[in-house]
């Protein structure tokens, strides 16, 4: 009779159950060959050996199994990826939008009265703009001084006559953060899915792409979207009005972007360049059903999905050369202070009637640009953390690109692509005071340090352009500046009578920094046990006997009014923060004070 097999339990994974298993298995199959179960021997060395082996290769498949799942993914760049097949598009580089007011030198008219308008210039998109750190920004429109809405004012005058000899013009212009780069690619033999990566990890929004044939491709959505809305010029009666017309156009040759931690790239289609030349209009006699066993056709029945063979995910460039251009970012953070930007360090500028203008003229206008941002320039924003990433790209698949509760416009906001700019945070609530289905919009952005600011109009103009193709029809929402209250932590502790009270006391004050690394969201409690609970864990802390929020008030802090005693819960575990406020620990090095008892 056969002796007895003893299944083999695959259950058992880490160290100890593994080895356990192993002698288990010498002792009832090797008990002549297997003897010496010392420690010490070589065969508890091959063992361990053994066991070892076996919980490494259970802690990789596990960790592997977990980073498949966004759920339980803890590599930041595998949660990017699985948030992208969600839907999700990873913002690694917003821009910094805002507009500058622009200043130029005009000579005087002949008579003195008002400058001459021959040489009142056009500033044109595309001009670079700097700050006093460094940072390059780009006019995002023409700026025509000759505007009748311009303020002008007297800047020389005549010492002699007492008549003015040029004025100063100011005018106004949106800008947008970085600068243009150029990547140029040469492109072999057809490749389905040709994937191409920027030279550039800080690309914030792609100008063109363009090869050497001269063929354009187009950005889109995702590669199955043959169709694009392209900006004309109107040259209608009504061009006064509306100087752009948005015409359809039907793009074969398209490409997506798609964003890593640390790269850009360029995924193009299936098809290849022959696909380009089939006809648009399928031929009947190709789509007919074919019925197996005849040679020849009598039904008029016909194959549906030949009639969309045609269309493979665009057309992918092959034996050619690749010209792209591209906006990157300059620095890791472009946002600008109040009257940081000052500079006009590359105009491009157009007169009317240049071969009629005196050139010293025309260089001292030059020279004399000037530039000048009365509001800061925001909307470049730190990057999610792990677990805000996951829980955006959640949000965001639960809308499925339309508008219909309070959470999905937020996700659809925080998912706003790079060029546009960003938000810090956004709060939609409803509008209590309103009949209708009127939404109220809390934002808020960050300065050029990290801190919490109001958001400018031009990102709150791209915001409602972006909520625009999604929303429900009936609703209608209010973009409003989130208030922000600044708040200090006084805490004090009991510590270990041995323990080194000067590290205590920086282990708990890093350990709310640390709650704090974070930005709370809008109308977000703020929970005091947490705060006790990280207290506690510090090496050393016994126990935590007070934990008091206070508001901050002065010249770097904010004038909202906030009361902390009306605030607090009256169980004293948590502070109440209103739907439209932001809570914010400006300075942790000042603002958190402890003792030790």
């Amino acid at each position: 009779m056969p002796s007895r097999k003893t299944p083999i339990k695959y259950t058992s994974r880490e160290f100890e159950t593994i080895k356990r298993d192993l002698l288990e298995h010498a002792r009832r199959y090797y008990p002549d060959t297997f003897k010496d179960f010392n420690e010490a021997s070589f065969g508890a060395l091959m063992i361990d050996t053994v066991a070892y082996v076996g919980d490494v290769m259970s802690f990789y498949l596990d960790y592997q199994v977990n980073e498949s799942f966004l759920d339980t993914a803890i590599e930041y760049n595998n949660i990017v990826r699985l948030s992208r097949q969600s839907g999700y598009k990873y913002r690694a580089n917003p821009s910094s939008y805002g507009t500058v007011a622009l200043y130029a030198i005009i000579p005087a008219s002949t008579s003195g009265l008002g400058p001459d308008s021959a040489y009142l210039p056009i500033l044109k998109k595309g001009s670079e703009l700097s700050s006093n750190s460094g940072n390059t920004f780009i006019l995002d429109e023409d700026v025509r001084f000759d505007e009748p809405s311009n303020e002008i004012v007297v800047a020389r005058i005549d010492s002699t006559t007492g008549l003015p000899t040029s004025y100063a013009v100011r005018a106004y212009g949106r800008i947008v953060s970085g600068i243009f780069e150029v990547d140029t690619v040469s492109v072999g033999s057809f490749e389905r899915f040709r994937r191409i990566q920027l030279n550039s990890e800080n690309a914030s929004e792609i100008i063109s792409v363009t090869d050497s044939e001269g063929n354009e491709y187009f950005e889109v959505e995702h590669l199955s979207q043959n169709t694009v809305y392209k900006e004309v010029v109107n040259k209608g009666d009504n061009k006064t009005t509306a100087p752009s017309l948005l015409r359809p156009l039907i793009v074969p040759r398209r490409f997506v972007v798609e964003r890593t931690r640390n790269a850009v790239f360029l995924q193009f289609g299936y098809g290849g360049p022959t696909e380009i030349r089939s006809p648009s209009i399928a031929e009947p006699k190709n789509v007919i059903l074919q019925l197996n066993g005849r040679d020849y056709v009598n039904d008029i029945s016909f194959d549906p999905y030949k009639l969309l063979n045609t269309d493979k995910f665009g057309v992918a460039p092959a034996n050619t050369t690749l010209t792209i251009v591209y906006r990157t970012n300059t620095a890791d953070n472009v946002n600008a202070a109040v009257g940081s930007i000052t500079k006009v360090v590359r105009p491009i500028i157009e007169f009317n009637n240049r071969s009629q203008l005196d050139n010293t003229e025309v260089s001292t206008i030059v020279s004399s640009l000037e530039a000048y941002n009365q509001e800061p320039i925001v909307g470049d924003t730190t990057l999610p953390s792990a677990e805000e990433l996951k829980r955006r790209t959640i949000d965001h698949f639960a809308t499925q690109n339309r508008a219909v509760t309070q959470r999905d416009y937020e996700a659809l906001i925080y998912a706003m692509p790079d060029k546009f700019g960003s938000v810090k945070r956004c709060r939609v609530v409803r509008d209590p005071d309103s009949l209708r289905r009127n939404l109220n919009l809390y934002v808020i952005s960050e300065d050029s340090n990290g801190k919490l600011v109001t958001t400018n109009s031009t990102i709150k103009e791209n915001i409602k352009v972006w909520l625009n193709r999604s929303k429900m029809i009936s609703d209608t929402i209010d973009i409003l500046d989130a208030k922000i209250v600044n708040i200090g932590i006084e805490f004090e502790v009991i510590s270990d009578e041995e323990a080194n009270r000067f590290q205590i006391l920086s282990d708990c004050t890093n350990a709310i920094k640390e709650i704090f690394s974070v930005s709370p969201f809008i109308g977000e409690p703020i929970y005091l046990t947490d705060i006790y609970s990280a207290l506690n864990r510090v090496k050393g802390v016994v126990d935590t006997k007070r934990v008091l929020i206070t508001r901050k008030t002065g010249a770097s802090y904010s004038s909202t009014r906030f009361d902390t005693d009306e605030a607090l819960s009256a169980d004293g575990r948590y502070l109440s923060v209103p739907l439209n406020v932001a809570i914010e620990l400006k300075f942790p090095d000042t603002d958190i004070k402890g003792a030790i008892s």
